[in-house]
């Protein structure tokens, strides 16, 4: 069989031209309702542990079992009619069907025939004309089917691609009679007409290829059978037909060479060389001309140096530019390469390039011609970023619990001219992976405003600067290791803090810079700041360390031990605002004017999230803008890619990437720059603010007070209340005073009474606040502040002119919380469109934050009514909160923490305000709005 080749002349603007590439996600599912459900079953739309694939005449056959032990094990073959027309075309407009809403419009394929079962929900397994035991292999060239039915120890042939469910096969193979099914017949010695759990087979031209795995031989008869039992003409990897082989592997001769096998699982050809995947010795075995005699040796091998090595991963032996010298100068070979195998599965090819579907190793390797020399290097690998990685077997990575660009142990694969299909047995699916540009790198779509979370570490200067002390910061890790770095200055007379800071400044930033960590300054504060020069996780295993010269008077303290605060902004909410990041992204540059809702098309550029057209804020060559579509949120991987209309007329569609998705992962607005980048902070209110926390017990008959000045609030606590109507009761009686300083509203988290003044400007500061409980009451009541303060021109920006003071509540502007509650709100929650929901919303998980070090209580945090994507976060700052011009904040849900953004604040009563700072002091003045 060759996969037919299908093209399109749709229209002569239309075109698509691609290649693939390392880590390229799938552009299209088959067998789940989106790419990572991993939903068990049977039915004509959910697929169980598929493994064998064919593609012919339009029609695409699945094996619906395998023998890896992955389940559900249905026991059946299925048949997609004209699968082209439910594949979406790389460059079609995807839309919804406007009347049945699609969750994933690129998670398609509703099979037509079942064979193997009487319908398309059974899974019961036989011995018969109609059924089947653990079949795995299939093949057709588009008029014939062959199937191997493994455990029944046959091949099962229909002279025509079956259409209708469970019609019977029409000539068996490796039995007598479609009853029989015993292996070699029954004796110890196979023949030239019997099987041992066949599981490869392949039609070419008038030629069938069987893979009889168990007897380590390839069978070929020289045109179809047409009678049962027929026996075959040519063996392969055998001296003759009758030869015996042990099954036990253990006591096995483990002597691989050119003419001989070990377990072979598939059989392929591309019409002029035949491919054998040879399990037992971890290599694909290649003719260069179709043999036509027994035992006919191999030409060139894949996988491993030469025809008598069978190791898993050799890479001893291969890919010796990738091996690294230990401390003591051994040599150290990767655990895997571009040019090893681990028990592969299948190989097959196009006519040019040779795809192997390296089952142990979780991955296809791709080679863009047909390799012509033994232990050659793939070019491309699909489902792993490189070669000496695998994801899928770190359970730690959400990679691992699969992905739309992962595949666990891949078994089968076709080619149907324009798409790759990819057999996952353990995540229940077909993988359609579609050549494309290469415009999106791996990581390229990101939270819009953390874009890269870095990992963060200071170094305060303190004591006295005297010449001649000696200081040196160290980065990186123990000794020995090549990226540590040490960094000395030695102190001169007439320098000061700042000079020596810039100066260590100077040392790490020169020439390239230190490979690990660029330096800053907070000279207003005597602090050194490093940020790793690698974004996420990674760098937050980068240590500092300082020393001094003996006696000296300057003090240096490090902010710990490592770098910390490193996250993945590529982990997506649903719902976030995203930054989609590449190359020649859009041939113009573009934005979404002022609408509701956003268009989902923009400068000739579509975005599509599992066939989902996403809304667009703006477009350019290097950046694209939008939103993620809610609809994620039942998902832990999608597939992304670009629509692009270039100038002159032609469409192009970018190679998909995967978009790990997450319930939430916060990112903080910030103008551009090195991180940590000044944040768009504004000041919460107008008018002077304080804040009570109702906590504890309801307990009946405890008394609460809420003391404003000298007017006192009491509530006594009945049956039935809860902290919430102890709340709102207090809340009532503060509102029933129309003579009262302060109006009281609820505060968007916890049970928290918020008080607010009810003349604007510093008029209302310094309203004292005090509570009080009976002795013995369970209710707690806190005032955060002991007084009201701060008031401000609401919705200005917190600068160093106009700085944030302790206890002041300010609004951090942010994206990718999350789902909201309550459900009157969540309702409102559409793709694309200005939130029109409730106020008071909140993230289904709880928000917290750090402030200048010390922790800031959120009072809200919500969805922004009148705005797309984008959530408020109230923050109240500590009353202790020192100045410093660039104070670091971050927020929290779980363990995700936001980008680390700065903002001013001003403590008028901290006495180590540096002279530097003083200008900010003007603020306390409170700046009138006209």
């Amino acid at each position: 069989m060759r996969n037919l080749c299908v093209f399109w002349f749709l229209a002569a603007e239309l075109c698509q031209a691609g290649e693939f590439f390392n880590g390229m996600a799938a552009r299209a599912v088959i067998g789940q309702r989106t790419f990572t459900e991993q939903a068990s079953g049977a039915s004509d739309t959910l697929i169980g542990a598929v493994s064998g694939i064919a593609f012919g005449n339009g029609k695409l056959v699945l094996v619906d079992d395998n023998r890896v032990s992955a389940a559900p094990q249905n026991s059946r073959v299925l048949i997609f009619n004209d699968v082209l027309r439910f594949i979406p075309k790389p460059t079609d407009e995807l839309d919804q069907p406007p009347d049945n809403y699609v969750r994933c419009l690129v998670c398609v394929g509703r099979a037509d025939v079942v064979l193997g079962q009487p319908d398309f929900t059974t899974t019961a397994t036989g011995v018969d004309q109609t059924k089947m035991n653990r079949p795995t292999g299939v093949a057709t060239d588009g008029n014939v089917l062959v199937v191997a039915d493994t455990d029944n120890n046959r091949i099962l042939l229909w002279r025509n691609i079956p259409t209708s469910t469970n019609q019977p096969a029409d000539i068996v193979l490796g039995q007598p009679d479609f009853k029989s099914r015993l292996a070699n017949e029954g004796k110890p010695a196979p023949s030239n007409r019997a099987f041992r759990g066949p599981q490869g087979v392949w039609i070419q031209g008038t030629r069938l290829y069987v893979a009889d795995s168990q007897n380590n031989r390839v069978m070929v008869w020289r045109t179809i059978p047409t009678q049962n039992f027929q026996p075959a003409d040519i063996v392969l990897g055998q001296p003759n037909f009758t030869t015996a082989t042990t099954q036990n592997l253990s006591l096995d001769n483990f002597k691989p060479t050119a003419a001989s096998m070990l377990e072979p699982v598939s059989v392929t050809s591309d019409g002029r060389k035949l491919f054998v995947t040879d399990l037992g010795y971890n290599r694909v075995l290649i003719w260069n001309n179709i043999p036509d005699a027994n035992s006919a040796t191999a030409d060139v091998v894949v996988g491993q140096p030469d025809m008598t090595s069978g190791d898993a991963d050799n890479t001893k032996n291969l890919c010796l530019g990738d091996h690294t010298k230990d401390a003591d100068g051994n040599d150290v070979p990767p655990i895997s390469c571009k040019a090893s195998l681990n028990f592969p599965r299948y190989a097959l090819s196009d006519g040019t390039r040779l795809f192997v579907a390296d089952g142990g190793n979780d991955r296809v390797l791709i080679f863009n011609n047909i390799p012509t020399q033994n232990g050659q290097e793939a070019d491309v690998i699909v489902g792993q970023i490189a070669g000496n990685l695998n994801q899928v077997s770190d359970s730690a990575n959400p990679i691992g619990r699969g992905s739309a660009d992962s595949v666990a142990t891949p078994m089968g694969l076709a080619w149907d001219g324009t798409n790759l299909y990819v057999s996952d047995p353990f995540r229940r699916r077909v993988l359609v992976f579609t050549p494309g540009e290469l415009l999106i790198p791996y990581t390229g779509v990101r939270n819009l405003f953390s874009r890269d979370i870095f990992a963060i570490g200071t170094i305060t200067f303190a004591g006295t600067v005297k010449e001649g002390d000696e200081v040196t910061v160290k980065i990186g890790d123990e000794e020995g290791d090549p990226k540590q770095r040490s960094y000395k200055y030695k102190i001169v007379k007439d320098d000061t803090f700042g000079k020596v800071i810039g100066t260590l400044i100077d040392l790490i930033n020169a020439d390239s810079g230190d490979p690990q960590v660029l330096a800053t300054a907070n000279t207003a504060f005597s602090t050194l700041v490093l940020t790793a020069r690698k974004s996420g996780s990674e760098g937050n295993a980068i240590s500092i360390a300082t020393t001094t010269s003996e006696n000296a008077e300057i003090q240096l303290t490090t902010s710990g031990a490592t770098l910390s605060g490193g996250q993945n902004a590529a982990q997506i909410a649903p719902g976030t605002l995203v930054t989609i990041l590449g190359n020649n992204l859009s041939d113009r540059t573009e934005s979404a004017p002022d609408v509701d809702p956003l268009p989902r098309e923009l400068g000739g550029v579509q975005v599509y999230f599992d066939g989902i057209r996403a809304p667009l804020l703006s477009v350019s060559p290097d950046e694209i803008r939008a939103q993620m579509p809610w609809d994620v949120n039942d998902a832990n991987s999608i597939s992304a890619y670009l629509r692009i209309q270039r100038n002159g007329g032609i469409v192009v569609s970018t190679a998909a990437v995967a978009v790990p998705i997450i319930p939430q992962n916060p990112g903080i607005m910030a103008l551009d720059g090195t991180d940590p980048r000044p944040g768009i902070i504004t000041h919460f209110s107008s008018r002077a603010t304080a804040t009570v926390s109702v906590d504890g017990t309801a307990n009946k008959d405890d008394v609460a007070t809420i003391n404003i000045e000298d007017r006192a609030y009491t509530y006594k606590v009945v049956e039935n209340d809860t902290l919430d109507t102890i709340r709102d009761k207090l809340i009532e009686l503060i509102n029933a005073n129309p003579d009262e300083k302060v109006e009281a509203f609820v505060a968007g988290v916890f049970d928290r009474i918020r008080l607010r003044a009810k003349v604007e400007g510093p008029e209302g500061n310094g309203i004292r606040i005090t509570t009080a409980v009976n002795d013995g009451g369970q209710v707690i009541l806190t005032a955060t502040n002991s007084a009201t303060c701060c008031a401000n021109v609401a919705g200005t920006r917190v600068t160093e002119d106009n700085p944030a003071l302790p206890g002041e509540t300010i609004v951090v502007i942010a994206t990718g919380l999350g789902v909201i509650n309550p459900e009157e709100a969540k309702v409102e929650m559409a793709t694309g469109f200005k939130f029109k929901g409730a106020a008071l919303n909140r993230p289904d998980a709880f928000v917290s934050s750090l402030a200048g070090g010390k922790t800031a209580n959120v009072l809200y945090s919500g969805l922004a009514p009148g705005l797309v994507g984008i959530y408020e976060v109230h923050l109240e700052l500590n009353s202790d909160i020192p100045s410093n011009p660039a104070t670091q904040v971050t927020i929290a849900q779980d363990i995700y923490v936001s980008n680390i953004v700065t903002f001013p604040v001003w403590n008028p009563n901290d006495s180590s305000i540096p002279p530097s700072a003083t200008a900010a002091r003007s603020a306390i003045n409170y700046p009138r709005s006209n």
